[in-house]
């Protein structure tokens, strides 16, 4: 199973810390001290600030950065529909939702000359991106460096990688991420993705609504799950091309271009609180039962984006690490239920506990608000009869994005969806009641 690494860092290429105000230049004296916006900056920079919260938001869960560039990002040509990427957010259709149980097998190779960009297919969305509600679920398989520069202007990118490394140039600093960590870009910042594998594959949970940030923690106290010293933030890093650089944005659900006369990664210092950051999965803490019964799988979450409702997440990320599993006279495995919330599952590697076979690294499984689900039948017999003594779930690693909006597939998704999915709840036996 991965284990903690540095992978892609050398010393004081990262900052620690989940949320922290940085600072950071990539020329010394760049950065302005004890202002945010000189008169005039130095070595004729542009002051911008980057904002992913409303300027009134509480101190606390006020997010903003302030960049110090070449060039504005004001400066371009008018954008123009973008005829790539066919299958990232089409439009998901007026048909009605159907309240079955779906999954799909990993996405296919892509075709030779496939950016990260065009190698995207949406399989999972909910809510316009205009209400700044709701997530969706992408996946990407690419095998060609990426020579422009894509921004979202809908929502937070987070990506899971699942076969491949990423190098993902930001306007903020550089991340290179494995199988095994995960990386978020803000909404609104400019990069591009090399592939230092020459292939890649994976996903990308696209946050349209509150900003993920760290859970509470309430009872467990103040320490667990993902801690925010393990967070990473990239040191300034910028380019200085002055050669034409195609922009793609994703702007209301559609992608748009323009070609502008220089690369906009050129920011040399910023300071700040939104940023973008990687994290090792490794390093997640898990907390589980030590007595008796399978907890709620609230408890392996990693970020939660909060909707306007206490306690019901706009959307969360949750991971199924390696985990040692004790409790006594216990289905040790997930139960069956049925959740107002709505699930969908990703495998990033090795098989999930509650699924025999169907479900392979890099597919994706969705159950819909109240839809019955739960370990399929060879699942059930084996936990049923096992011998419970103390067993570590190694080699594996599942996660889940949980939304309180039902998630509507795309017709893309509809199309290859697994048939039988259905078939692994049949042929259970009958209880025999005295």
């Amino acid at each position: 199973m991965h284990q903690p690494s540095d992978a892609g860092a050398t010393a004081g290429t990262y900052l620690p810390g989940f949320g922290n105000h940085v600072s950071t230049e990539a020329v010394p004296g760049a950065l302005p001290i004890g202002r945010n916006s000189p008169q005039r900056p130095a070595f004729g920079l542009y002051t911008e600030q980057l904002s992913g919260t409303a300027f009134t938001a509480p101190r606390h869960e006020n997010r903003r950065s302030w960049l110090y560039r070449l060039r504005p990002t004001a400066e371009h040509p008018p954008y123009t529909r973008y005829a790539g990427a066919a299958r990232f957010a089409p439009g998901t259709g007026d048909a009605p939702l159907a309240p079955n149980r779906l999954r799909w097998d990993p996405v296919a190779a892509c075709a030779p000359g496939t950016d990260w960009l065009d190698g995207i297919t949406t399989m999972l969305a909910n809510r316009d991106p205009a209400d700044l509600e709701g997530v969706a679920l992408h996946v990407y398989a690419a095998d060609t460096d990426m020579d422009r520069v894509f921004m979202d202007a809908d929502g937070e990118l987070l990506f899971v990688p699942q076969a491949g490394r990423l190098d993902v140039v930001t306007e903020l600093g550089r991340l290179v991420i494995a199988p095994g960590q995960i990386a978020l870009v803000p909404r609104g910042v400019r990069f591009r993705v090399a592939l230092p594998d020459g292939t890649a594959r994976g996903y990308v949970v696209e946050n349209h609504g509150g900003l993920f940030r760290l859970p509470d923690l309430g009872p467990i106290g103040a320490n667990g799950l993902a801690n925010a010293r393990d967070f990473e933030t990239p040191v300034a890093w910028f380019e200085d091309h002055d050669e034409p650089t195609q922009v793609v944005q994703k702007f209301m659900g559609s992608l748009w271009t323009t070609t502008l006369d220089h690369s906009p990664l050129d920011v040399v210092a910023w300071h700040g609180n939104l940023a973008p950051w990687r994290y090792d999965l490794a390093r997640f803490n898990t907390i589980g039962s030590v007595s008796f019964d399978h907890p709620d799988p609230s408890i392996f979450t990693l970020l939660t984006s909060p909707s306007d409702v206490p306690g019901r997440a706009n959307a969360d990320f949750v991971i199924f690490p390696p985990r040692w599993m004790v409790a006594e006279d216990t289905f040790r495995p997930p139960w069956f239920h049925r959740n107002i919330m709505s699930e969908a599952m990703g495998l990033i590697t090795g098989a999930y506990d509650a699924k025999a076979e169907g479900f392979a690294p890099g597919g994706i499984s969705l159950h819909n608000l109240m839809a019955g689900h739960g370990p399929d039948l060879a699942s059930w017999t084996g936990a049923s009869n096992a011998d419970l003594k103390p067993h570590k779930i190694d080699g594996a690693m599942a996660f889940m994005v949980e939304s309180c909006w039902p998630y509507k597939p795309t017709s893309y998704a509809l199309d290859h969806a697994q048939l039988d999915y259905d078939a692994v709840w049949a042929d259970f036996p009958k209880a025999k009641l005295p």
